[in-house]
């Protein structure tokens, strides 16, 4: 049976995420969800999640799995709020203890945060084989961006996370805390060995001027096109131009707010005494 896949793009973060089912009436998967959030206000909405949430109704599914890439720098996961209105578990990569172990002192977290992954409900291993319903899903590592950066493969449908863009924008960056180009090479080419009618499902899409917002190719337009890891372009060629390409890219916009409540799985820090939560903002660390 092939997967069923719906697409909903968040031009505000330039993500996409995808509602992943085996057929209406049956049992999904929820990748990469947004919490919508106005930095100006530090206020959060459900807006793009609830249209995710009202398209599994419409199709009378069960959400059965909520699964993140990784720990997103650049958008705040809505996996805890979508748990909180339909259940599912929330899953991502192993690596997330390493993210969390980091990120636990760079934010000074109350000693209450445990860097073990407790957060979600399960942490995938590489190669690891789970259920959506009636189909097959394969979780894939592919660090190099992040530690934890997981990719899913459902069928002939790889959700790729931030390794691969369009082959028109190229690759993740690798200058993050724990991020390799080394190992963000290696892990491209283990989804470029894949068929190349494969198809990739990106996790975001950051048009060049006078193009439409794209978020699927394969592994044959990758291997033939992409910008950065075309066929023929080495690991020690790729890692040059990564490094030189990283060292001129400006922090990105959400990315203070985002890593501190992605690693607790989408839930927003704990509230302190006078009932409010808040983030922190480290000064002079990043």
């Amino acid at each position: 049976m092939a997967a069923q896949i719906q697409a909903f793009f968040d031009e505000a973060t330039g993500t996409v995420s995808y509602v992943v089912y085996d057929h209406e009436g049956g049992h999904c998967a929820v990748v990469d969800s947004v919490l919508n959030y106005d930095p100006k206000a530090g206020r959060t909405s459900a807006r793009s999640a609830d249209e995710l949430l009202a398209f599994a109704a419409q199709k009378r599914l069960t959400v059965q799995w909520i699964l993140e890439t990784h720990a997103h720098a650049d958008h705040l996961s809505a996996a805890h709020y979508v748990r909180s209105k339909v259940g599912g578990k929330i899953a991502i990569g192993a690596g997330i203890t390493q993210v969390q172990e980091v990120f636990k002192g760079i934010f000074h977290l109350e000693p209450e945060f445990r860097p073990d992954g407790s957060q979600f409900d399960r942490l995938f291993g590489n190669a690891e084989v789970f259920a959506i319903g009636s189909l097959s899903a394969q979780a894939l590592a592919v660090p190099g961006h992040t530690p934890a950066c997981m990719a899913y493969q459902v069928g002939d449908a790889v959700f790729v996370g931030d390794t691969l863009f369009m082959p028109d924008v190229g690759t993740a960056r690798c200058d993050f805390p724990g991020g390799s180009a080394q190992a963000l090479y290696q892990s491209v080419h283990k989804l470029l060995d894949l068929p190349a009618h494969t198809r990739l499902f990106m996790c975001h899409d950051y048009p060049p001027d006078g193009r439409a917002p794209a978020w699927q190719s394969t592994v044959a337009d990758q291997r033939a096109h992409n910008i950065h890891v075309h066929d023929g372009v080495t690991q020690e060629e790729f890692v040059a131009l990564r490094t030189r390409r990283d060292a001129t890219l400006e922090m990105p916009v959400l990315i203070l707010p985002s890593v501190q409540v992605n690693i607790r799985a989408g839930a927003l820090p704990p509230a302190e005494a006078n009932g409010t939560a808040y983030l922190k903002i480290p000064l002079n660390t990043l």
